[in-house]
């Protein structure tokens, strides 16, 4: 068959859009013109936009796509640069962000501007795993209790005859087991190099669960995620115990430069994140104790390859503001669950990845995990800007003016 008749046939259901590669010998960049051009004349429309991109089906099919037709493009714009003061993280950053909310780039720079001039922001990383849970089901509590115990005392074991052989870069570090009646669900945590690390983790579970079955024959491994993991939905445990990295920023804004760049003063910007962020968050039962930890992260994400869908996670944290004694601001952030890589996923495709170059942040590290938790620093410093922006404008009572200029 010839292109035409491949176009038809598909446009007709014929032949199913996961099928057009075999019709022609696998070029996905071909395959990704005939479903768009099939589903065009399908619907009666045009698909131009859709259809101008630089990046390489022939890259992304069957890794990090299925049925493929074209592109979305999203605006990009930077700012910075942001001093950081980091573990990791040291010198001056400019930050991609991907997104179509006016405003929001000019609110980060702004935030960036204004803690660059006070000296930077100070980054610390308290904690790195990523979590995956399974579910197994155990004849009663007791041998459940069992169990988990058992598993504690094992992880080397475990490490040796399941983890390794699966994952040159995953290490089993942990695992807090929770009982339900007799189900056992394992929190297992893992190290993950650069990775995010969820389907590494995914991965070297199922190894896990493997060797458990072998040793407690009478249990059953009923699902690989019991949701204890928690992975991309709002919850309590990941708030807690944390997921991804755990990450502190903090800065001291002088009262000058409080009055100057942000056209407030320390004490407004402190009350109004405590009655809006604290009262007004707690009040509301949110899991997000700030302004808009989402709106940034997601611009990031999007930006750099990350999974969309842990914006929810990445979403969760606390902004505290308070007056020094010297009459200064004191902000910080708590960000308890930023699951992000610098490897693997979307992190591979061309655009994304020079995205991450921007940050020096693009690839593995070495050692293996410094570049993730470089990345880890930067994102949370830029959350840390968006949120002294934003605090400062609504203090100052200039956020719908901004609205207006930047976002209609």
């Amino acid at each position: 068959m010839n292109v035409e008749e491949i176009i038809e046939k598909v446009a007709k259901g014929e032949i199913k859009f996961h099928q057009v590669e075999n019709y022609v010998n696998g070029d996905k960049r071909l395959a990704t013109e005939i479903r768009r051009k099939a589903l065009e004349r399908k619907l009666g429309i045009k698909l131009e936009h859709i259809g101008h991109y630089s990046i390489d089906p022939n890259q992304l099919i069957g890794r990090n796509i299925e049925n493929m037709i074209g592109v979305v493009q999203i605006p990009m714009g930077v700012a910075g640069p942001l001093k950081i003061n980091g573990e990791y993280a040291k010198g001056e950053f400019y930050i991609p962000l991907a997104t179509t909310e006016g405003a929001l780039v000019a609110s980060v720079n702004r935030g960036c501007s204004a803690l660059t001039e006070a000296g930077g922001v100070v980054t610390t990383l308290l904690d790195d795993k990523m979590t995956r849970a399974p579910l197994i089901k155990c004849p009663n509590a007791r041998r459940a209790r069992e169990v988990a115990q058992w598993v504690q005392e094992n992880l080397e074991y475990l490490q040796e005859k399941a983890v390794s052989k699966v994952t040159r870069h995953g290490k089993l570090r942990g695992v807090k087991p929770f009982i339900v009646g007799r189900n056992l669900y394992l929190r297992f945590e893992f190290e993950t190099g650069d990775a995010m690390g969820m389907n590494m983790v995914t991965i070297a579970s199922e190894e896990i669960m493997k060797v458990i079955e072998e040793h407690f024959p009478d249990v059953r491994y009923l699902a690989l995620s019991g949701n204890l993991c928690v992975d991309k939905k709002p919850n309590a445990v990941n708030f807690i115990l944390g997921r991804g990295k755990t990450v502190v920023v903090e800065a001291v804004v002088p009262r000058e430069i409080v009055k100057r760049k942000l056209k407030t003063t320390p004490e407004l910007i402190a009350e109004v994140n405590y009655l809006k962020n604290l009262v007004g968050s707690a009040q509301a039962g949110s899991y997000g104790f700030n302004a808009h930890f989402g709106n940034i992260v997601g611009a990031i994400f999007l930006a750099t390859g990350q999974d969309e869908a842990q914006i929810t996670e990445g979403s969760h944290g606390i902004t505290i503001a308070e007056v020094t004694p010297e009459g200064d601001l004191y902000i910080s952030i708590t960000m308890p669950s930023l699951e992000i890589g610098t490897v693997g996923g979307g992190t591979r495709v061309p655009t994304q990845r020079e995205a991450l170059e921007i940050m020096g942040v693009a690839g593995g590290g070495d050692p293996p995990g410094v570049n993730a938790k470089k990345f880890a620093e930067i994102v949370a410093g830029a959350v840390l800007a968006g949120e002294l922006s934003l605090l400062a404008a609504i203090a100052a009572k200039h956020l719908a003016r901004a609205h207006k200029m930047l976002g209609r």
